[in-house]
């Protein structure tokens, strides 16, 4: 009776004021940060902290201002932020159990569906990577190994640089062919031509959706889904590539089963589909024909994305230094000289080329933050509690760049790699594949691919700037760090 006479007392303008008080207070009572709960800057009611910076810079600041596990509030949803190598390394290595879950992204959920390798949890995860770390041994242990695949797609690569005449080219769609197709064998069996047109159009919309996938805007459809679903913008697109995607993949898997002999597997798409034959007592474990779409995207992804990216940003760096391409240039003709290409066995005595790879990929930074973790436990870090269910981002970009682990964080300076006697030195606080049980599973791969496209190149051309257009070292911040595009010259030697 009070409150239905305080009701008819207020105007229409009360009523609103009420209830946006009403909602306040519901929503600091609801997302109130407990004192054993990591710090952060002050959110914003509603929103959080959706306009704090999430590049290396902003994630810096405030790491020295709250220290190296803090927060930020992303509308309803906090997120610990983990900082610098010593409490990366605490996270994901010494508390190896404790954060090995993948929270929900809602941007990634209509596509991955929280299947696959990538963004499973539990059992299906669990069976999935050993199913997929098996299979990758199998291929690197068999006559047909990981390394014949490299060699025979570098000497492709070779050419079509050669065909280029020592003229202005784009190199980023024919490297990321030339990486696509290791992985593509692997999966489908076959590789594909660098002027195949359904699998450059499926290379340009996973780039496309990869670099949106960062965008501020896109990030905001994680906060509120529910909204930004409705509304236009980078997100839709990156929805569009992905379901176009899987057009692509569902073709290539719907001709596997016409062609499947279980007696015969080929490749990857065959084991998995006598695996999924195998377990069928067993649905728990999740394989059928959807995983088998999603295992098939994490793992072109991961096989393609970062290592295109490197190898673009090698290019780069050795037209910004041509001292340290002509020594490269030098050990690869010491070692391997012009006769042959190169072999993986080359590797163990090219200490100044692996440096130099390993540098690109510590300053060209390409996965900051890597994927985000969940706690699938409650744990301390830092001294905070952090409750089970918690959504982890770990700055990888703050290990590569740690002031207390490089003696010249900011330069691209081969020399973090090699001792006094100019050997090659692994560093602990090299993390670009993450670590742990999260780890990147196709980092062995990758480092192959590395070695053996760089230093194919390398034998066989110089790398230098059309005049006028040095490429820039400021990257593309998308989902993963790349360089702005650029024209270059591939000189023959």
């Amino acid at each position: 009776m009070i409150f239905q006479t305080v009701f008819e007392c207020l105007d229409i303008s009360s009523l609103l004021l009420f209830g946006f008080l009403a909602l306040l207070l519901t929503d600091i009572v609801r997302n109130w940060r407990p004192g054993t709960f990591p710090p952060g800057p002050l959110a914003i009611p509603f929103l959080g902290n959706v306009f704090t910076g999430m590049d290396f810079k902003a994630l810096e600041r405030l790491a020295k201002d709250y220290g190296p596990v803090y927060s930020l509030r992303r509308g309803g949803e906090r997120i610990v932020f983990v900082s610098g190598y010593r409490m990366v390394k605490e996270a994901l290595v010494n508390q190896l159990d404790s954060f090995v879950d993948r929270p929900s992204v809602p941007l990634f959920d209509g596509i991955f569906k929280g299947i696959g390798v990538a963004l499973s949890n539990g059992y299906p995860w669990k069976k999935h990577r050993r199913f997929v770390v098996s299979h990758l041994r199998y291929f690197g242990e068999g006559q047909q190994s990981l390394e014949n695949y490299i060699r025979v797609e570098c000497g492709y690569l070779c050419e079509a640089f050669k065909e280029e005449q020592g003229k202005p080219f784009n190199p980023h769609f024919t490297l990321t062919n030339a990486v696509g197709n290791v992985i593509a064998s692997v999966l489908f069996g076959h590789r594909f031509e660098y002027n195949d047109g359904n699998f450059r159009r499926f290379l340009e919309l996973d780039n496309d959706a990869i670099v949106l996938a960062g965008s501020q805007i896109a990030q905001l459809y994680n906060v509120f889904p529910s909204l930004m679903k409705r509304l236009p913008g980078p997100h839709q697109t990156v929805i569009g590539n992905y379901k176009e995607i899987e057009l692509f993949l569902a073709d290539e898997v719907r001709k596997h089963q016409e062609e499947w002999n279980p007696e015969q597997p080929r490749d990857f798409i065959d084991v998995y589909l006598s695996e999924i034959d195998k377990l069928k007592e067993d649905p728990l474990a999740g394989f059928n024909i959807e995983s088998l779409n999603v295992s098939i995207l994490d793992l072109f992804e991961a096989g393609t994305e970062s290592t295109a990216t490197t190898l673009r940003w090698a290019i780069v760096y050795m037209m910004h230094y041509p001292d340290i391409q002509k020594k490269v240039q030098t050990e690869i003709d010491n070692v391997i000289g012009q006769s042959r290409p190169p072999a993986l066995a080359d590797r163990p005595n090219m200490h100044y080329t692996e440096a130099v790879i390993y540098e690109t990929q510590r300053i060209g930074n390409i996965l900051p933050l890597g994927f985000p973790k969940m706690a699938n436990k409650e744990a301390t870090l830092g001294g905070y509690i952090i409750p089970k269910g918690t959504a982890i981002v770990t700055d990888l970009a703050s290990v590569l760049f740690d002031k207390n682990e490089w003696e010249t964080p900011g330069m691209f300076n081969p020399q973090h790699f090699l001792d006094s006697e100019g050997h090659f030195r692994r560093r602990n606080a090299f993390l670009p594949f993450s670590a742990g049980k999260r780890a990147c599973l196709g980092e062995q791969l990758a480092r192959m691919e590395l070695f053996l496209f760089f230093t194919a190149l390398l034998q066989r051309f110089t790398f230098t700037a059309v005049p006028g257009e040095m490429p820039s070292l400021e990257a593309v911040q998308g989902f993963t760090q790349s360089p702005k595009e650029f024209r270059f010259l591939a000189v023959p030697r």
